[in-house]
């Protein structure tokens, strides 16, 4: 990618790229009407969203309430995987939680998606548990991982962006 990629916080106007980035990326997308609902209605809610030549091309959301954070859902677009953006929007998220006061953020991911497992780990996630049957769509196993801010052992170090 020639130019640059930049990371901001999700609008309204972004659903319609959100959604078609969910359906591209999930077994079970989140709706039009679900994201309208975390934008307008849930005021625990908070999105990021990548963007490159005017398009967004990855997002990640989370549920802050109190002191913690829940990713709740992160995508990119199928073609763009790899190239660092879900690095990208996972450090802007953490950067989000940071500024918020947020010592905790948990989320789940599928046993089977090593690829995400590593990115989550060299973000300085660890492993938590096993969530039995959690995703709807073929009962896969979720892999429960989580980091903690604020002077733990395990504080995260944003790489350079």
């Amino acid at each position: 990618m020639d130019k640059e990629v930049h990371y901001r916080e999700m609008t309204i106007e972004d659903i319609p790229s959100v959604v078609r980035i969910e359906e591209e990326a999930f077994a079970t997308p989140w709706t039009e009407e679900i994201f309208t609902h975390e934008m307008t209605g849930n005021h625990y809610a908070h999105y990021v969203v990548a963007e490159y030549e005017g398009d967004v091309i990855g997002h990640c959301g989370m549920w802050i309430v109190l002191d913690e954070c829940h990713v709740t859902n992160i995508a990119v677009r199928r073609h763009l995987r790899g190239l660092g953006i879900g690095e990208g929007l996972m450090t802007k998220a953490v950067e989000l939680c940071q500024s918020l006061g947020v010592v905790l953020m948990t989320l789940e991911v599928r046993v089977s998606n090593q690829t995400a497992q590593n990115l989550y780990r060299k973000l300085g996630f660890q492993d938590g548990g096993i969530r039995k049957n959690y995703y709807t769509d073929d009962g896969e196993d979720a892999l429960v991982m989580w980091v903690e801010f604020e002077g733990s052992s395990n504080e995260l170090t944003l790489p350079e962006t």
